[in-house]
């Protein structure tokens, strides 16, 4: 079976390889091949499938699915394997990486340091997480590992999710809320659902105002979960004190501007998202890191692991 494997970092192309004996490593341009291994940059349309004829399955190497068209291979007969929970610590640790940056004014301190070489601590006033109220949206693997850590920091959690599981609330000592509410009683608010269509835009322009004045906003999820001009106003208005993000909206074009901004017919909102992205890069009370939440050695293997689990399973067929 022909494999294309679209690598983030040429070791993980070899640890693959390595697992996978018998397969054959193919060029992106062997209209041969069967099978795609691909990460969430690299998007897989009707043109990418119509490049190769005897492609049967796409084993991406991340838990959403949103950056290929499922419906498109399901009419051709082209399997979709992912990797579900292979990072529910690790994001979740990230997540709070970046509120404990925000509440201690880490990066601030730093900055001031290295570049000042002042040790003046006057600024530089954070707050304790214990007694706030974080709210969790999304209570999936990683949603739960992010309500449990918040629980060791003394903290009151709030959840907001499609679908309640009362054992696992009082397992881990959260409340069931619905969003409005979570919006406004939360200290901190952490983001942790799959993008699709019902979370595009999940807070908007719409809802932005039901968040408790002098919030923090934490989004390790996918960057159109948050509508991008709501966000602005948030931090303009004080309703946000600030945010912590790993995606950011239309991230993509955030690293092909000048193609945006040179094309023959720009999209008018695309660029107005890539603009308000660059306040927000400005502005001192947010921390933009790039799409690394899921990024440590061990989850990269897991999800490694679970690739090669996958297309061993596919190559093997279904059991009898």
């Amino acid at each position: 079976m022909k494999v294309i494997y679209f690598a983030k970092e040429e070791w993980e192309k070899e640890y693959v390889k390595q697992r996978l004996p018998g397969v054959e490593f193919v060029q992106d341009s062997d209209a041969d091949a069967e099978v795609l291994s691909v990460f969430v940059n690299h998007p897989v349309d009707a043109a990418q499938m119509d490049k190769y004829p005897k492609l049967k399955l796409i084993a991406t190497r991340s838990t959403g699915v949103d950056h290929i068209d499922v419906q498109e291979a399901k009419k051709r007969n082209i399997s979709v394997a992912s990797v579900p929970g292979y990072g529910a610590n690790t994001v979740a640790e990230f997540a709070f990486t970046l509120i404990l940056a925000l509440s201690r004014k880490v990066c601030d301190a730093h900055k001031q340091v290295t570049e000042t070489g002042s040790f003046s601590q006057k600024g530089l006033t954070g707050f304790d997480l214990a007694g706030k109220t974080i709210g969790v949206v999304g209570c999936g693997k990683i949603g739960q590992h992010t309500s449990r850590i918040a629980k060791g920091f003394g903290m009151q959690v709030l959840v907001s999710d499609a679908f309640k599981n009362d054992a696992l609330a009082k397992e881990i000592g959260f409340t069931y809320a619905e969003l409005p509410e979570l919006l406004g009683a939360s200290d901190v608010i952490s983001l942790h659902v799959p993008y699709m269509k019902e979370t595009h835009h999940l807070i908007n322009l719409s809802n932005i105002g039901q968040i408790k004045k002098g919030a923090y906003l934490i989004n390790t999820a996918r960057g159109a979960v948050v509508e991008t001009s709501a966000l602005v106003k948030a931090l303009e208005d004080g309703i946000l004190a600030g945010a912590g993000l790993d995606v950011l909206e239309e991230e993509g074009d955030m690293q092909d501007e000048m193609h945006l901004l040179s094309g023959p017919h720009p999209k008018e909102e695309e660029l107005k998202v890539v603009l308000e992205n660059h306040y927000l890069i400005d502005h001192p009370r947010v921390i933009i890191t790039p799409h690394i939440a899921f990024d440590t050695r061990e989850a990269i293997e897991r999800i490694l692991d679970t690739t090669v689990e996958n297309i061993m399973s596919f190559m093997s067929g279904p059991k009898q």
